[in-house]
């Protein structure tokens, strides 16, 4: 099927939603398990426990769940404290989450605590920003000291969309925030796989929408899926690389194949640091990346990190770039927004 379109169904007894463009999947979600592990996004009332020595951070108690938070300078044992999980944990390891809440939208960012009325860089048009600072009541944000940060697809929504998500998420916040006292508690759970697909996938590009059982079959989202499992990505020219996760970091290989002339692995290097964030958000890898790229001479790093770059720019999971090893593999750190898809299929 050609153009974007958005799907939703089940995949091993959850709920999911695939976004496909032109007939290849593009991203992935589904909802995480029932296991009462805290979500990227929850915010809880919670209870400082034990300061991790050495660490600079605490134990704290979510509900059901431990959290540990790193910035704790101050609290002490005993303290209750509203904190926002920021991202999986790894297994068997204590949520990490932080004190700096943020309410998302689609369209707006709350921010209590940071003031100020930002827009996305990636809105350039000046009177659409115009259009969009406008929308906003800073009166009304200053006198309350919350902030707001404009999303980019603030830029394809009307004034009013953007002022009532404004109010939805300035009433959350006022009440979260006036909700201290108290036994550990889930005060907002984080977005289902639904939920965060309306809330970070483009609306107004998509073309169709899908949302029945049997709809990932029909789309071809099931064998898309199945080869995610294996592991292999087919580059142009015959190469491929292979995506392998375990349990300290994923581990990347890029090989060329066939080909032997004197720039395939330079084309294989650049093709595959394209195709990477795409790979990595379907697996739903995050954490440290190691990239082994084909024998590459250093004067073409430069390439490679600016082909990675340009990936980044479209991908919506924050992802560093550390540098190269004395070895020549390239670096990268991830934000564990996702549980691992390998995790769903084993």
């Amino acid at each position: 099927m050609k153009g974007r379109v958005v799907a939703l169904d089940h995949y091993r007894g959850r709920s999911a939603a695939a976004l496909i463009s032109d007939g290849r999947l593009e991203d992935f979600l589904i909802d995480p398990p029932d296991d009462s592990r805290p979500v990227p996004g929850a915010i809880y009332r919670a209870t400082a426990e034990r300061p991790l020595k050495g660490q600079g951070g605490v134990i704290v108690r979510l509900a059901g769940a431990d959290g540990f938070f790193r910035a704790a300078k101050g609290v002490k044992p005993g303290q209750s404290l509203l904190v926002q999980v920021t991202s999986y944990a790894e297994p068997a390891k204590a949520a990490p989450v932080s004190d700096r809440l943020m309410f998302k939208g689609r369209t707006v960012i709350v921010t209590p605590g940071a003031g100020g009325v930002n827009i996305s860089r990636r809105i350039r048009d000046e009177e659409t920003r115009l259009r969009l600072r406008a929308a906003v009541d800073t009166e009304m944000l200053e006198a309350s000291g919350y902030g707001a940060i404009l999303r980019s697809q603030a830029a394809h929504a009307d004034s009013d969309e953007i002022a009532a998500e404004v109010d939805s998420l300035t009433g959350l916040c006022r009440d979260v925030l006036a909700d201290t006292e108290g036994p550990p508690e889930l005060l907002v759970d984080g977005p289902d796989a639904a939920g965060l697909a309306w809330r970070e996938w483009s609306l107004d590009r998509i073309d169709a929408h899908e949302a029945h059982a049997g709809a990932f079959e029909a789309l071809g989202v099931l064998d898309e899926l199945d080869a995610l499992a294996r592991g292999a990505e087919a580059l142009p020219g015959g190469g491929v690389f292979y995506v392998e996760p375990t349990r300290a970091l994923t581990a990347v290989d890029v090989n060329t194949g066939g080909d032997l002339s004197p720039a395939a692995a330079l084309m294989a290097n650049i093709a595959t640091a394209a195709a990477l964030p795409r790979a990595l958000r379907l697996r739903g890898l995050g954490g440290q990346i190691t990239v082994d790229f084909a024998p590459l001479a250093k004067k073409d790093r430069r390439q490679i990190e600016a082909a990675l770059r340009k990936a980044l720019q479209g991908d919506p999971i924050e992802t560093s770039i550390v540098g190269w090893t004395p070895l020549g593999h390239l670096e990268l750190q991830r934000k564990r927004e996702r549980l691992p898809l390998w995790e769903e299929m084993t």
